[in-house]
């Protein structure tokens, strides 16, 4: 049977509805009422959203075969490019650029200097181009120095007022409607969603939970280093030191999950090739396990690249055709932006 949890996120005239039906016919089947209103509203009826519906259903109806006790129901997804915009570049690289502009007024050689030259100019298209390396060189001046508190009330005043310069929207806008009512319906049916990202632990964990309703401390991501001191005042404080302590990209991602977590996912999504052992890894558990990764083919609505399915190439997000194939040998999903969702944005008639 389909939970009645399904419920949860029910318009409040057809949540009184499913209620009332319930006190007036105690007998009606379950599935009837979780019918009243489509969990998924974004995402066009096809394979993919069956799988969805189907995988949730069979993991938490108890007694069935496949049924999953809540406390091994985990879901984890990667953020960027599977729950919101990552292009032109990511909006990590591009807070960090931010503020080392803003060093640059006291530090005249960023502005000549290579990767910094590029981060100062602004120019996120140019930034996207960077080596992973050279990201990271943005990534680590730009933390260098403050405490953590410091660095997360930075990251939190940028994303106040950040747009995205292609599609001229503010980042906070650009989620992914679908993938928002998917966590929201696991959420629904007794799941645990985490974060699972390549990028920095202590920049997604400034907005998660506003963003995606996921608490700060459910976010596992690549953790820069943090040295425990005093404050001028004599206040213990943890400082931000420019070095990687954890990376949470490929064999990373089950590493971190391990680390944090404690437990294998039942489901993850991804989006990259970075997000390849994090699916391998929760499919590869006992019972019924989901894997879906997001191909971004949709170029009028968002962006289109890949390299896969003869997309453009990008450095920012790759998703390449040895990846398609390897998902479609392996029964895990490929989430066609332009088939799938009948919306990408929340704005969006």
């Amino acid at each position: 049977m389909v939970s009645l949890r399904f419920s949860a996120g029910l318009r409040p005239l057809a949540r009184a509805a499913v209620l009332a039906a319930s006190l007036l016919f105690p007998g009606l089947a379950t599935p009837v009422l979780a019918q009243a209103v489509d969990p998924l509203p974004s995402w066009n009826a096809g394979a993919t959203k069956t799988g969805i519906l189907d995988f949730v259903k069979a993991t938490t109806t108890p007694g069935g075969p496949d049924f999953v006790p809540p406390a091994d129901r985990i879901a984890t997804f990667d953020q960027d490019g599977t729950l919101w915009v990552e292009q032109p570049v990511y909006s990590e690289v591009a807070f960090a650029a931010f503020r080392v502009k803003a060093l640059a007024e006291t530090n005249p050689t960023l502005k000549t200097e290579e990767p910094f030259r590029t981060a100062v100019s602004g120019d996120e298209a140019a930034m996207g181009r960077l080596s992973f390396p050279d990201m990271k060189k943005i990534l680590m001046l730009a933390l260098e120095g403050l405490t953590v508190e410091e660095f997360r009330a930075a990251a939190e005043a940028w994303m106040a007022t950040a747009r995205n310069p292609v599609l001229n929207r503010p980042r906070t806008e650009l989620t992914y409607q679908p993938m928002k009512e998917v966590l929201e319906l696991l959420r629904a049916n007794g799941f645990r969603t985490y974060i699972v990202t390549g990028g920095g632990q202590d920049f997604v964990r400034a907005y998660s939970e506003k963003l995606y309703g996921i608490p700060p401390e459910q976010v596992v991501g690549t953790a820069d280093a943090v040295r425990f001191g005093y404050d001028t005042s004599g206040r213990p404080v943890l400082r931000m030191e420019p070095a990687v302590l954890f990376d949470d990209l490929f064999g990373g991602k089950p590493e971190g999950i391990h680390l944090v977590i404690g437990k294998r996912p039942i489901a993850a999504f991804g989006n990259s090739t970075g997000d390849r052992q994090m699916l391998e890894y929760a499919k590869a558990g006992k019972g019924l396990h989901f894997a879906a990764l997001v191909l971004h083919d949709d170029g009028k609505r968002e962006f289109a690249y890949g390299p896969a399915q003869g997309l453009p190439a990008s450095e920012v997000g790759t998703f390449t055709q040895k990846l398609y194939d390897e998902a479609k040998a392996r029964g895990w999903y490929v989430i066609s932006m332009k088939d799938d969702w009948k919306k990408v944005f929340a704005f969006e008639p």
